[in-house]
């Protein structure tokens, strides 16, 4: 007997919000799905993240046209996952701006992470046929960009190894506003199966230096007061330090993966079970965590079938 595999029994629709952050700001957001971030300048609109399907989108860009007729001219990947950016074709964007890891993420392992994520999020990947191909950055920047959508300021930002190599931060100083990808949670699990855990905590520290007033988690909702964005960056913190100290200690003592597992889920279950996809995410965590510790620096690739091998190795009830 296993657990249903990763996200497959999670098939309910959930609940939108379209949440204004201030004039031209919004969070789209779903009860712990991938969030989406809306940026309205003066000449044209970028949106941050854009759902896993061209179909999923549609209703992004229907809330967008509820506040503005300008062009959607930027998609920003956040970083590289196929939920969070396949359905950037549905925007025509006159640009696709991502960081050089991220463009790099895309050429080693695009199609296996593209396969291995419709096996994990059925409900997500709605209408999977509507996705064209992978997608493909049209921009690529190294450290920081600047983008001017008329007065309107968008630093861009690779703040640092964490949830990817790649983490890409959209920074509003104007504002005050965050919209920090998965490198920040809210009620929600961290998924650090292609993490870099050693430097995480550390990127966390740059986005707090930045102290945010309001901020966009990539799942959870949209924080509003600078306390709220604090909790988020700490409590994500605490998961990453939390997990990866168990798996470390038991690495140390020598037990074997599946061992360390069963220790780790014990240990977090009762601080963090309830989070959004903690069943999900804990096999994949736990496994990276394990090779991480082992000395492995760059992440192994997700296959859809090394998934279902390491789900069953893991969650298999004697």
């Amino acid at each position: 007997m296993t657990k249903n595999f990763a996200s497959a029994a999670d098939l309910d629709e959930k609940q939108v919000s379209f949440e204004k952050l201030g004039e031209g700001l919004y969070a789209y957001t779903a009860e712990g799905d991938p969030n989406t971030g809306i940026i309205i300048g003066d000449d044209g609109v970028m949106v941050i993240d854009t759902q896993a399907t061209p179909t999923m989108a549609q209703d992004v860009i229907r809330r967008i046209r509820e506040v503005t007729d300008l062009p959607i001219k930027y998609v920003l990947m956040s970083h590289y996952h196929a939920v969070r950016v396949m359905g950037a074709s549905a925007y025509k964007p006159e640009q696709i701006i991502a960081s050089k890891p991220t463009y790099d993420l895309i050429v080693e392992r695009g199609e296996h992470d593209f396969k291995s994520e419709v096996g994990r999020f059925p409900r997500l990947f709605n209408d999977v046929e509507s996705v064209p191909g992978l997608t493909w950055p049209s921009m690529v920047f190294e450290g920081k960009m600047t983008i001017f959508m008329g007065k309107r300021r968008v630093e861009i930002i690779h703040a640092g190894r964490g949830h990817t190599a790649g983490d890409t931060i959209a920074w509003l100083p104007d504002d005050g506003v965050l919209f920090s990808g998965d490198l920040v949670e809210f009620g929600a699990t961290p998924y650090t199966g292609d993490a870099h855990l050693e430097d995480w905590p550390q990127t966390l520290n740059v986005l707090r230096e930045l102290k945010p007033q309001k901020l966009v988690p990539g799942r959870g909702a949209a924080l509003m007061t600078p306390e709220l964005c604090e909790q988020a960056i700490a409590e994500t913190q605490d998961f990453l330090e939390s997990m990866y100290g168990a798996v470390k200690k038991g690495r140390a003592e020598g037990k074997e993966l599946g061992q360390i597992y069963k220790d780790a889920y014990a240990a977090l279950k009762p601080k963090f079970g309830d989070w959004v996809i903690f069943d999900h995410c804990l096999p994949f965590d736990v496994t990276r965590a394990f090779d991480e510790a082992g000395g492995l620096d760059h992440p192994r690739i997700w296959t859809a079938e090394r998934d279902v091998e390491m789900w069953k190795a893991l969650e298999e009830v004697e």
